[in-house]
């Protein structure tokens, strides 16, 4: 087959004129030579329309500079072709954006530029979608760089890709530190494990906290939004915003809430729906799962009666007026509330009611108070009415207002007859004169009497009490007691302080002459039992000797002790002391018998208990040895469980609980109260054994009594018995405290030069022995006198004084030689007494004396109070 020879003339002519794109040919000068029709349709133009117009005429005037420099280039030779962007101005004046290609056609032999070759291709629509694009990237950096918030996109693993410069003012950090971390270094972690269980594709809010540079977290409220796929990549666009101080003021707003026990509510009477605050939760403890709660949910909680009488109220509210409604508010734990419900109610422009805002306040502590007040008018009413003395109250002008039973018996009137008349009828004219002229002191001491109407006049003793009245003293109260009966008592009572006077002087002889001999006994099996070489069975008879005498000791003392207590004659400290200290000294001293009885002793002491606290350390402890130790004693398998806690603390004291249970056989109902009578022995009924005196229990009482506190045996189902007792004690006495904790005691070798002054012969040999026994040299006296003139030919460290001694006693010889030396040079003077009696010990540090020690003595006092020695002078 024969190939027809092709046209190329005809096939370029046909190529230029069906081209999809522009083709132009254009003169050096700038004529147009010829435009294919793809270029005269792109630009509105026809092809002659386009002949009468230069190129310069349709390129847009700012990329006129820029041809000028191509055709220049071509023309020079110094590129071949040229490619670039430009813009034609449409026919119909709209601007046509180009990808323009231009070559310069030259003569082959005299090389002289002929035509440009243009080829034009319309780029106007992708320019307008780069334009919009690079507006959209425009817009987003202005917002990035503007925004308040912190605009952040992070891929799936929590790597940062891009954070906003907002994150510097906010959070201290600029963008390039952020960029590329993962967000574990930024949010708290507890949200990061909250934030780790969420679906994050499920929701688009979230409350974190998120660490500033300087180490403080701060609270943000961030909208997020996932995008992406997992092909691709997930990524998460979040903005978030600095809600700290929004934070800051709901959580005060709800402490508020929480502190004035008030809730707020909203309740949609559209929709039907409540959003209630936290509180409310609090206040009617309702489930916090669910969002929303309907008006019956909130009624269902509410008794019958009052629910009736809230929806009688509801009624009115949907007039208009407001909800004030208190109720009665049954717990789940069977406890009442009392709550006041408060709302205020909002109408459409149909004035049909749509929604109801309040609050419910928990009132309970408030109408406890009004009960109390209420009370405490009926007791008034009461106190009045049934008062065994006269009230009188009458105004500032002297004029009865009111009296009660007494008064109209004491004065023979009926109050209807005294209300408006004078009170100087009953108590003369010069006594209201007192009153009026505000002499109220001088009137009780002359209002003696207050006369009858029949003229007779009863002996009183008066008291005037003002009636204030909004700080205004509107009147007084005349309270007449009739002194009749009154000054019999006195007699009894002047009778009764000379019986107990002669008691307590008997008590002091008893002590003494006891505690002397017994000084002997208790002094002497001390030293025997420190005496190297004793056999088994001597040894054995002398420990007999001591628990003896010990336990005579302890039988005095307890008759001693509620001789005292009885009397009023018992003082306690107020000394600093730790508690734990105390109760675990108590259990020291019972453990002996728990292990060999096989019993477990625990103790339980709360750790809130403060440390120090002020009060009589021993007399706690003589009541802890009490209780504790007859727990052991009538326990005889099982244990004894000791519990301390706090029961009540102010600023300045704290009352605490002390609570004793054993497994023992317990103690009937009927004879618990018994057991806090004297000389009521508890192995009566249970052991059938009597022991000591009955006393301890009393002594107990009394002294709990002394520490303001009680003392009770618990009713319990479980075999055994409670006891427990409160006591109060300071937290600070006034003064600067001590630590409790002092430093190791230090080593104390040197002998010490002590003088012991003591009549009794036997009471001297046994205190100076003991004191010898430590490396002490010691010299002794018999009186007063010697031990003056000892201190004038010999210098003493210590004086072991004993009160009671022939031609001078005690106190007087303190007084001569405190009064003849320096006190650098005095020495410390250490009473040594039978009595122990209330006030001994106090007389002797009166005296000028250093230390008390009471007979009989015991080698552990002797090593306090020389331990308290080495203190005072910093041995």
């Amino acid at each position: 087959m024969q190939v027809q020879k092709v046209d190329h003339h005809e096939l370029f002519e046909q190529i230029y004129n069906q081209a999809p794109i522009g083709i132009a040919l254009v003169a050096p000068t700038g004529q147009w030579m010829k435009v294919n029709p793809a270029f005269c349709c792109m630009l509105g133009y026809t092809s002659d329309e386009l002949m009468n117009l230069t190129y310069q005429d349709i390129t847009h005037p700012d990329d006129s500079p820029h041809d000028m420099i191509c055709s220049y280039d071509l023309f020079e030779g110094k590129i071949k072709e040229n490619q670039y962007e430009k813009r034609y101005i449409h026919k119909n004046g709209d601007i046509l954006w180009t990808s323009l290609h231009v070559t310069l056609v030259r003569r082959e032999i005299t090389d002289e530029p002929i035509y440009f070759i243009c080829h034009i291709v319309d780029i106007t629509d992708r320019k307008m979608s780069e334009q919009k694009l690079l507006h959209s990237e425009e817009m987003f950096k202005l917002i990035t760089d503007h925004a308040q918030e912190i605009i952040y996109i992070a891929d799936q693993q929590g790597v940062c890709r891009f954070c906003s410069p907002s994150v510097q003012g906010l959070l201290g950090y600029s963008p390039e530190q952020v960029i590329g971390q993962n967000n574990d270094a930024y949010f708290h972690p507890q949200d990061l494990e909250r934030i780790s269980q969420m679906d994050l594709t499920k929701g688009n809010l979230l409350n974190t906290r998120v660490r500033h540079k300087d180490g403080h977290y701060l609270w943000f409220e961030t909208t997020y939004k996932v995008f992406g796929d997992a092909e691709h990549g997930m990524q998460i666009f979040s903005i978030g915003r600095d809600v700290s101080e929004r934070k800051k003021h709901k959580d005060i707003s709800a402490e508020a809430e929480r502190i004035a026990l008030i809730g707020s509510w909203e309740w949609d009477m559209v929709n039907d729906q409540i959003a209630l605050s936290d509180q409310i939760f609090e206040i009617l403890e309702f489930e916090r799962t669910r969002k929303s709660y309907r008006a019956s949910d909130i009624a269902n909680v509410i008794n019958p009666a009052d629910k009736a009488s809230l929806y009688e109220q509801m009624e009115w509210v949907k007039q208009g007026k407001a909800l004030d409604f208190e109720y009665k508010h049954i717990s789940t734990n069977g406890s009442e509330k009392y709550l006041h419900l408060r709302g205020l109610i909002t109408f459409d422009e149909n004035h049909q009611p749509v929604q109801l805002n309040g609050t419910l306040q928990d009132i309970t502590e408030r109408k406890r108070i009004e009960f109390k007040l209420q009370e405490s008018v009926e007791r008034y009413t009461s106190l009045k009415k049934y008062n065994h003395d006269a009230i009188i109250s009458f105004n500032m002008d002297g004029n009865i207002m009111n009296a009660n039973p007494v008064a109209v018996n004491m004065t023979g009137c009926p109050v209807a007859e005294m209300i408006g008349t004078s009170i100087s009828r009953f108590i003369g004219a010069d006594n209201l004169g007192l009153i009026l002229g505000s002499n109220y002191e001088m009137a009780e001491k002359e209002i003696n009497a207050v006369r009858h109407t029949d003229g007779s006049e009863t002996e009183v003793l008066a008291t005037l009490a003002p009636i204030i009245v909004n700080k205004s003293n509107v009147g007084f109260y005349l309270i007449a007691k009739d002194i009749m009966e009154q000054k019999k008592l006195l007699v009894a009572k002047e009778t009764a302080e000379r019986m107990n006077k002669a008691k307590s002087e008997f008590l002091a002889m008893m002590s003494h002459e006891i505690r002397t001999p017994m000084n002997g006994v208790i002094g002497m099996t001390d030293l025997l039992l420190d005496t190297p070489g004793l056999s088994a069975e001597q040894k054995e008879y002398i420990e007999i000797i001591q628990k003896s005498g010990d336990s005579l000791l302890a039988i005095i003392n307890d008759i001693l002790d509620f001789s005292k207590i009885e009397s009023g004659k018992t003082d306690l400290v107020e000394d600093p002391f730790d508690l734990v200290e105390i109760v675990t000294e108590t259990v020291q001293i019972v453990k002996p018998l728990a292990i060999e009885k096989k019993l477990d002793v625990r103790m339980c002491v709360e750790d809130v208990i403060p440390t120090p606290v002020y009060g009589d350390a021993y007399r706690l402890k003589q009541v802890l040895t009490n209780i504790i130790g007859n727990a052991v004693k009538f326990t005889s398998e099982g244990g004894v469980d000791i519990k301390v806690g706090v029961k009540e603390q102010s600023s300045n004291s704290v009352k605490l609980y002390f609570q004793v249970k054993d497994s023992g056989i317990g103690i009937p109902a009927e004879r618990r109260q018994q057991l806090f009578e004297p000389f009521y022995q508890l192995e009566n009924f249970m052991t059938r054994k009597p022991q000591g005196t009955g006393l301890g229990l009393a002594i107990s009482k009394k002294l709990v009594e002394l520490m303001q506190g009680e003392i009770w045996i618990e009713d319990s189902d479980q075999p055994g018995t409670i006891f427990i007792f409160t006591a109060q004690f300071k937290l600070n006495n006034g003064e600067e405290s001590n630590s409790l904790d002092q430093q190791q005691k230090k080593s104390r070798t040197s002998a010490l030069r002590i003088l012991v002054a003591e009549d009794n012969e036997v009471n001297q040999l046994v205190l100076s022995r003991i004191v010898e026994k430590k490396g002490h040299f010691v010299d002794r006296v018999a009186d007063g006198i010697e031990v003056v003139e000892a201190v004038k030919h010999n210098s003493y460290d210590i004086i072991f004084m004993d009160v009671h001694m022939p031609r001078l006693n005690g106190f007087e010889a303190t007084k001569v030689i405190k009064n003849s030396l320096h006190s650098e040079s005095c020495p410390y003077i250490i009473a040594v007494t039978a009595n122990a009696l209330r006030g001994d010990k106090d007389k002797c540090l009166k005296a000028g004396m250093d230390a008390y020690v009471s007979k009989p003595i015991k080698i552990e006092s002797i090593m306090q109070v020389l331990e308290t020695y080495y203190v005072k002078h910093n041995l």
